[in-house]
């Protein structure tokens, strides 16, 4: 099966690997780093999907090198970037409206409350 595979095709979807990998564990790294809930809230919305994308982007690449033409890597992927916005907001909404206080520092040209 991979044995078959064009070496072109084998580099590109290591790659994929590879960086999607980097993506995932600067998202664990940035989760278990950052101080306060509106930070760690960047890790999985930005990074982890990033990571998680690039391994089902390989996986449908190794698929589709196969010849096996399915859609289900890329509906997941679509979903995925869709759903990860959408309940990051919903989840920062909810922590604002419950006042979770912030770790961030406060900009110069902003009042102090």
């Amino acid at each position: 099966m991979w044995n078959e595979l064009h070496w072109a095709v084998q580099a590109v979807i290591a790659l994929m690997l590879v960086v999607g990998g980097v993506f995932a564990l600067v998202g664990a790294i940035g989760m278990l780093r950052f101080p306060d809930f509106y930070m760690r809230l960047h890790a999985p919305t930005k990074a982890t999907t990033l990571g998680v994308g690039g391994v089902l982007v390989a996986s449908m690449a190794s698929n589709w090198a196969e010849g096996r033409y399915s859609l289900h890597e890329l509906l997941i992927t679509l979903f995925l970037f869709v759903t990860a916005p959408v309940s990051a907001n919903l989840l920062a909404k909810a922590a604002m409206h419950l006042r979770s206080p912030s770790k961030a520092p406060v900009p110069h040209d902003q009042p102090r409350p």
